[in-house]
């Protein structure tokens, strides 16, 4: 519920973006694009925090003394990140996208540089406290958020009383207040639930850069090929850049369960790995992974029978209508691989063997998606609907890559844990 939240926050901006005009959503389309890339790295390191705790806990060692250093590490991340964001912005008028939106995207790339803290702090105390097993509270947290960035949102955007309307740049600032309600409101919680001290470890921070920097090129890989497409088909017109924000909205929330499964199975089968525990370490991953594949093919068939009312909940603009309706047809077959490959990443995340996961989608999103996304979208004409084709052989070769490398993996650590008990 709370990966499915943090999602519907930004379903909240599509929706208040396409009520406000096609233009504004196009503008916030393409920037979040643009955003997401350079903000993978920050991900993915803050997102290693959950499994090498938990693999700390596995160990019967104290992990409440990483709050700091947790805290310290996302914040120079957050950093980082804001600089090349705002070393990015002037590249915008060079990309070749409409002339009416690149003052939005601008506007809206630069307020998003003073949320980028917010977000992150958040990211890290929700990983903090998730390698506890404590989701309730943050849960409830992000629930709560996805109502309050609605309200914002429609309040600076179309504007009430002494607020004017702000348009693209109320879209922004409703996610700045958002985003550091959530990361202060958890960072609070974490102060009043559990006793902690500060303290100074530099092997924690080389341990999640070691678990992390793989995650973070393969959330890097994954991200490029979804938010290239927009950038891409920005370029051509506004119009499908909205077209794939709608679409790809429309699959992160169904994403979010799955994807919640995998983060509960990379806790899980980390615990069991740092505890030497194969027994629970294969039921956790088998488990998790029925669960999630089976959701996703649920899914499928509901997106599958009504995908023109799905994009009538953001938008009634009649082209973006006929867009999208296709896509998500092709999207349904898309679902059910994408279930199975973050359930497999999950594992390897607790096992702590990311650089599985960085060859997988290397492979996969670069050497299969893009060359052949790009074929049928602009040599065979099939535009938006061409990438997608790419996305789905894609995700099928990704299963394929992290299943065979999974099943010498999980044999390996059979062998590992044997040769323990034995010594």
């Amino acid at each position: 519920m709370g990966n499915l939240g943090f999602i519907l926050i930004g379903a909240g901006d599509v929706w208040v973006a396409a009520q406000h005009s096609t233009q504004t959503l196009a503008a916030i389309s393409i920037a979040n694009a643009i955003i997401s890339c350079i903000l993978t790295v920050c991900i993915g390191l803050v997102g290693s925090v959950s499994p090498v705790l938990s693999n700390i806990r596995g160990q019967r060692k104290s992990a409440k003394k990483y709050f700091y250093p947790t805290i310290r590490f996302a914040m120079v991340l957050a950093g980082i990140t804001s600089l090349l964001i705002l070393v990015f912005i002037p590249c915008i008028d060079f990309m070749g996208f409409e002339v009416d939106l690149i003052p939005m995207i601008k506007q809206y790339m630069f307020i998003t540089i003073f949320s980028t803290f917010g977000a992150t702090l958040h990211m890290a105390m929700k990983e903090f406290l998730q390698a506890f097993e404590i989701v309730f509270v943050p849960n409830l947290v992000t629930v709560f958020s996805v109502v309050l960035n609605v309200l914002l949102n429609l309040l600076f955007v179309f504007g009430a009383g002494p607020i004017p309307a702000m348009g693209v740049i109320g879209l922004a600032v409703a996610s700045l207040i958002t985003r550091y309600f959530m990361g202060f409101v958890l960072m609070v919680y974490c102060y009043t639930r559990m006793k902690l001290r500060n303290y100074h470890d530099k092997s924690y921070y080389k341990t999640l850069i070691k678990v992390g920097l793989p995650i973070s090129f393969a959330v890097l890989i994954e991200f490029v090929a979804f938010n290239g497409i927009a950038i891409l088909m920005g370029r051509m017109s506004g119009v499908y850049a909205a077209a794939q924000n709608i679409v790809c909205t429309l699959t992160t929330v169904s994403f979010m369960i799955p994807f919640a499964i995998s983060n509960a199975i990379s806790v899980k089968v980390g615990f069991a790995n740092g505890e030497r525990n194969f027994t629970d370490l294969k039921r956790y991953a088998f488990v998790g992974t029925s669960i999630s594949v089976i959701f996703m093919a649920f899914s499928a068939t509901i997106f599958s029978l009504i995908p023109e009312h799905l994009v009538r909940l953001f938008t009634n603009d009649i082209e973006l209508v006929k867009i999208c309706t296709p896509v998500i047809y092709v999207l349904c077959i898309f679902q059910l691989f994408d279930g199975l490959q973050i359930s497999l990443a999950g594992i390897f995340k607790g096992v702590k063997r990311t650089e599985f996961v960085l060859l997988a989608n290397f492979t996969a999103y670069w050497l299969v998606s893009l060359p052949l996304g790009y074929y049928f979208a602009f040599l065979k004409g099939y535009k938006l609907l061409g990438f997608w084709i790419g996305l789905v052989l894609a995700a099928f070769v990704l299963c394929l890559t992290m299943g065979s490398l999974l099943v010498s993996e999980i044999k390996r650590l059979k062998s590992k844990f044997c040769e323990e008990v034995v010594r």
